[in-house]
């Protein structure tokens, strides 16, 4: 009679969603011939949205991410590797 508890997980979502608008803005910038790396660096450190291109709603979607947030995704998963 007892049925399965079900669980929501908004953080999961979360998480994935990140993950998912950070691999569009890096494929964006590499498509466009920069280096992803340096220019995602570069946005987090001087929250430019300049450094990030238009190309593909690339700088549309880092403006929706949270840099603090970001960061503690980017050590978490550093540290985990």
């Amino acid at each position: 009679m007892h049925e399965q508890t079900m669980e929501f997980s908004v953080a999961r979502d979360k998480d994935s969603e990140l993950k998912r608008n950070l691999t569009i803005i890096y494929d964006a910038l590499k498509e466009k011939g920069y280096n992803p790396i340096n220019q995602i660096v570069g946005y987090i450190l001087s929250e430019d949205p300049t450094y990030i291109t238009t190309y593909n709603n690339a700088r549309s979607l880092i403006r929706h991410i949270d840099r603090d947030e970001l960061l503690q995704e980017l050590v978490k998963a550093y540290l985990q590797a």
